[in-house]
């Protein structure tokens, strides 16, 4: 089959497998537009924020330190701190698109988040005898939709504004929607303890000003689960 064919068959697959994300997507982004009409930002700046950034668990805690008039750096080290798992997420891909070309690399940088990571990493071991254009289809089926959906719903968000209510837990949503795609691929202990010194963490420091227990906890769960990692042997070793 044509290079071109087999992409759009990954891309095919990627869609189907992405789709069902969408019913969380779509109330968190329009959650997430009217959270930020609500802290002052303009509709322009709010789909600017959302096609820029992509990340939805990093805009809204931006939003929410925004509204609680924390410092620039404050806001800008949480948000880099949410979005530090996209660095491991690229270093993981590296093996599967590492030899693009680097406009197809630029390209899969920016549709780079949790559903695509996630699915593409679960469809490797699914479909190991994918070609490396089949592959980059597949995780651009997954991106592309769902990135669609979180522009329109954020843009619905934020120009229905005061007629969507903010107090129904659907903030609840994007953890489900985390948990659902990250706990199949935690396989060892390093990963297990890692999430849960994360996990204890966040919860034993959340009375700590501006989120920054989720600073300490995110660095202590990376050291904890790096240590484990050396200490375990490796797989065949001796």
């Amino acid at each position: 089959m044509a290079t071109s064919g087999l992409f759009y068959r990954g891309f095919r697959d990627g869609v189907f497998s992405g789709l069902p994300f969408s019913l969380v997507l779509v109330p968190f982004g329009m959650l997430f537009g009217v959270v930020a009409t609500e802290a002052g930002l303009n509709i322009y700046e709010v789909m600017a924020f959302s096609v820029l950034v992509i990340a939805g668990a990093a805009q809204l805690s931006a939003v929410s330190l925004m509204s609680e008039n924390a410092p620039v750096l404050i806001v800008l080290a949480i948000s880099l701190a949410v979005n530090l798992r996209m660095g491991l997420y690229s270093a993981a891909l590296v093996p599967t698109f590492g030899k693009l070309p680097l406009w197809k690399r630029s390209l899969a940088c920016y549709w780079l988040f949790d559903q695509p990571f996630a699915l593409t990493s679960l469809d490797l071991k699914k479909n190991p005898n994918r070609s490396v254009d089949e592959r980059l289809g597949f995780f651009f089926g997954v991106g592309i939709p769902l990135s669609i959906f979180w522009y329109s719903a954020t843009f619905i968000g934020a120009y229905l504004g005061e007629f969507f209510p903010t107090n129904i837990g659907l903030d609840f949503a994007i953890a489900a929607t985390f948990l659902s795609l990250i706990a199949p691929l935690l396989r060892s202990p390093a990963h297990l303890a890692a999430a849960f010194v994360s996990v204890l963490g966040t919860l034993l420091l959340q009375s700590l000003p501006f989120n920054t227990g989720l600073l300490i906890a995110a660095l202590a769960a990376m050291l904890v689960g790096s240590e484990i990692e050396r200490r375990l042997p490796k797989k065949g070793g001796v």
